[in-house]
């Protein structure tokens, strides 16, 4: 079969790229430039070198610019018009979260972290030098964004809340330490989740967790049907007096973990086993019958797991009372945990953050996307469920 004469020009660029130092960096860089060209020959009314009677601008050369990518650094040639500016496309819809790190790593330069450390997190970014000024640039637009982003306005009732708070080494004052993020993640009458709160906390106490709530309350919020959360004595106290009416279930992982850490290591497995058919019971009282039997029969063995398991019962069984909603996801915060894992995976490669602002941004940043695509995606509640236990607690006040 004969070659045609773009496969034999697709095939020596393919060779190029193949001899190329970084061939994926190279090949990226290729495709760039010909989307500018396109774009720049869609605006001007005609490709470059030709004469068109009905052209609609000039060029007038072109304009070196760096572009930061995960691939690796590389000095685009931007087309320059006579008249208005062109910014290619691929650099204005870039995704916050990529801007956002690659400005943590910049700020980590500019406030001191060692040259070593931050040549290693470069060096993973394929970022290639840093400045002040392109700090400056990208957190203008960002930050904008990001604080819209946490004080908007909310729904006035949400079926479901998780909350939890994420820990991560930060500079304060020339210090470093260990500072608390809480994250509230909800889903809506429709099924949609959504991030409510990205909220720094120097500490995990009541008044902290009350000032959160009071903050979402002025953003729109008046009912929450169901917090689920961990054991932390302010946080459920700050329910109690901030969100009356909420019920709060006790997170059953978390739970489970503090029963059995009054379980030897070598007997945990067989012991979590039989914890785990607690939750999965198919009601509440299948539930208390299966409590009823562990007690019978390591009341003896383990005292202080089934006191445990004894004191946090009720607050670990609320689910039961949301028979509609799909017990799997209001049982625990596992939604929150895996949400929390995948942030923590990505801000791992900073380490240690200049500035509780730094890290905020980054993960405010994920959290905002992650929520653009939520919108988008399959409900993850279903919402004729949703509208089904709405009527029966309506019909129950």
């Amino acid at each position: 079969m004969a070659k045609t004469k773009d496969t034999t020009f697709f095939e020596n660029k393919l060779l190029d790229f193949v001899t190329a130092q970084d061939p994926m960096l190279e090949m990226m860089q290729w495709v760039m430039n010909r989307f500018m060209e396109l774009e720049v020959a869609h605006k001007t009314g005609t490709e470059k070198g030709l004469h068109a009677e009905n052209r609609t601008g000039y060029r007038s050369g072109y304009r070196v610019r760096r572009f930061d990518t995960r691939l690796g650094t590389v000095y685009l040639s931007v087309p320059k018009l006579r008249q208005g500016g062109y910014i290619p496309f691929f650099v204005t819809e870039k995704k916050r979260s990529e801007q956002a790190l690659i400005q943590v790593v910049q700020e980590c330069w500019m406030n001191g972290v060692s040259t070593r450390k931050i040549e290693n997190i470069a060096k993973k970014l394929g970022i290639e030098t840093l400045s002040a000024s392109e700090v400056s640039e990208i957190n203008k637009g960002l930050d904008e964004m990001i604080a819209e982003f946490r004080t908007r306005k909310l729904e006035s009732e949400y079926p479901v809340i998780w909350a939890d708070a994420l820990y991560e080494k930060i500079r304060d004052n020339h210090r470093i330490t260990g500072k608390a993020v809480m994250v509230i993640k909800a889903v809506n009458l429709e099924g949609k989740p959504e991030i409510l709160a990205v909220e720094p906390m120097e500490n995990e106490s009541e008044e902290t967790y009350s000032a959160l709530f009071r903050s979402l309350q002025e953003r729109g919020l008046e009912k929450v049907w169901l917090c689920v959360s961990d054991a932390h004595k302010g946080l459920q106290a700050a329910i109690r007096n901030c969100l009356p009416g909420t019920t709060w279930q006790r997170c059953k992982v978390h739970f489970m973990r503090n029963i059995l850490a009054y379980v030897p290591q070598k007997e945990k497995e067989m012991a979590a086993s039989r914890l785990k058919l607690i939750w999965k019971a198919p009601d509440e009282n299948s539930a208390r019958e299966l409590k009823n039997s562990f007690f019978a029969e390591f009341e003896k063995k383990y005292p202080k797991a089934c006191e445990c398991l004894e004191e946090g019962f009720e607050d670990s069984i609320q689910f039961y009372a949301f028979e509609e909603l799909d017990s799997r996801k209001i049982s625990s915060t596992n939604t929150l945990e895996r949400l929390n894992k995948e942030i923590r995976r990505r801000s791992s490669v900073v380490g240690i953050f200049p500035s509780t602002d730094s890290y905020i941004r980054l993960i405010t940043s994920y959290l905002l996307e992650y929520t653009e695509d939520w919108q988008t995606e399959k409900a993850y509640m279903n919402a004729d469920s949703i509208q089904s236990q709405k009527e029966i607690l309506f019909n129950a006040a």
